[in-house]
């Protein structure tokens, strides 16, 4: 089930947001700002908005600067920092406001999320409230895809585990994170995780590390702006840090490798091939893998459908993945918004 949510709140227009600072990397964003900054102008009054402008090519800047917003003009990237990390370091130099709210260019905000997250984040006592976006579903594979994406997420990271005390697991979704500006000082800026490339939960990591609270949660109203449409563009976006999910190794490769034959497609080719009672077990695997996938598709107001074409989403997930470890063996960690990180 979903019980890790937070949804947009009836809105107060008049709410004062003197309290937070928005640090907004942006990098050839051109095409999706203006809408991530009229969402932000929607939120309530007195909202400090940074914009840093991370060496890019198009007219972000300019665009940026229409909805006067703050822009700084980052810097060349120095050697050793992955350009979100060193985009927002610099950011967060101006920062003068007790709460930080990390917000991706290509994020718009539903009315009233600010204002929820806000809420949630002081009714919790908590130091870091992160929501994973609702990722933008338009073509088929988006929606084959995308929800898939969460879920998968979901697995390697349990949300309950997550936001308990304990640090075993460390979990947040990069697009959308408010958080104590005196913690990010705390625990060394973002330099403290400069060479990340998953660089949501390490930071994540070195808050809880640092005795801090976090949360993660599922949300409607944090609403990613980029399209992906083709089946090529959300391999980028998944092969970029696949291999480095799995730590670069090549055990973990084939474990996963493995788990996923076993989990989707051994149950298949039992259950049409084995003798009962072989293939009742398998039919009954099938069914909890079907049923361990539908919340994701309903909270996503996907089709239930969806959940019969998992082996199919798998395996596709499974070759995005060897497809990151492949680029590692040739010398490179990753390829993102037109810069290459080496191994």
């Amino acid at each position: 089930m979903n019980r890790e949510k937070l949804e947009a709140k009836a809105q107060d227009p008049h709410i004062d947001l003197s309290t937070v600072t928005v640090l907004m990397p942006a990098r050839d964003e051109a095409s999706v700002i203006g809408l991530s900054l009229a969402g932000l102008r929607d939120q309530g009054r007195d909202l400090s908005v940074v914009v840093i402008n991370d060496q890019s090519s198009d007219s972000t800047a300019e665009i940026a600067r229409r909805w006067c917003a703050d822009v700084l003009d980052g810097a060349p990237l120095p050697v050793g920092w992955a350009g979100k990390l060193w985009a927002l370091e610099q950011g967060l130099q101006r920062v003068r406001t007790p709460l930080t709210l990390l917000l991706d260019a290509d994020i718009r905000l539903a009315p009233g999320m600010l204002q929820a997250l806000l809420q949630h984040k002081r009714q919790h006592g908590l130091h870091f409230v992160s929501l994973m976006a609702d990722l933008r579903r338009k073509s088929f594979w988006d929606r084959l895809l995308l929800p898939a994406f969460v879920y998968y997420f979901k697995l390697l990271y349990p949300f309950a585990l997550s936001n308990s005390r304990s640090t075993i697991v460390a979990a947040a979704a990069g697009g959308c994170i408010l958080v104590d500006t005196d913690v990010l000082h705390k625990i060394g800026g973002f330099a403290s995780l400069r060479d990340s490339l998953i660089d949501d939960c390490s930071l994540a990591r070195h808050v809880k590390n640092a005795g801090f609270r976090t949360w993660i949660g599922l949300s409607r109203g944090v609403i990613s702006m980029r399209p992906y449409g083709a089946l090529s563009s959300i391999h980028e976006m998944v092969a970029r840090s696949a291999y480095t999910q799995l730590r670069y190794s090549p055990v973990l490769l084939i474990a996963v490798t493995l788990f996923f034959a076993i989990a989707y497609w051994i149950p298949v080719i039992a259950f049409l091939q084995a003798p009962a009672p072989a293939n009742v077990v398998a039919f009954f695997a099938m069914l909890a893998m079907v049923i361990s996938y539908l919340p994701i598709l309903y909270y996503y107001r996907e089709p239930s459908y969806f959940a019969l074409l998992l082996p199919i989403t798998g395996s596709l997930y499974l070759a995005m993945t060897w497809s990151s470890a492949l680029r590692y063996f040739r010398g490179v960690r990753s390829n993102w918004r037109g810069r290459s990180y080496a191994r």
